[in-house]
């Protein structure tokens, strides 16, 4: 049993980046979905899709690099743990280098991106930070 399933879905991404692969499978959950969203309409993955095979549900996410072959993503890591929950108010989202990334927040109104939050002045968990 994996103790941090965003964690795992970040890794997955970062490895399949590392090795140039034009896809990853991720197990699907609805907070999962939701970040690969995120990251769909922020630009930094193709595309992504459920994919239902046998019992278990996942996502398959289309990975995009630019026209040198680079990873648009060139980091991705996760911020609040299991064992260190960070949390923020609506006036204390933080940016991330100076607005050029994103972080991914679970609010009371969904998951959002920080820029997101900072508009609507809602708080809530910072995920993780993608520049």
């Amino acid at each position: 049993m994996i103790s941090d399933p965003i964690a795992d879905m970040l890794t997955r991404i970062r490895n399949a980046l590392a090795a140039r692969h034009p896809k990853v499978d991720v197990p699907s959950s609805k907070l999962k979905l939701e970040i690969a969203r995120i990251l769909k309409d922020e630009g930094y993955v193709l595309n992504y899709k459920l994919v239902e095979e046998g019992p278990a549900k996942t996502i398959r996410i289309y990975l995009k690099y630019n026209g040198s072959n680079l990873p648009v993503i060139s980091r991705i890591e996760r911020v609040s743990r299991p064992g260190c929950r960070i949390y923020v108010g609506g006036t204390d989202v933080p940016r991330v280098l100076g607005g050029l990334g994103i972080n991914i927040l679970t609010t009371s109104r969904g998951v959002m991106t920080g820029a997101e939050a900072r508009k609507t002045g809602v708080g809530g968990e910072v995920l993780c930070q993608i520049w």
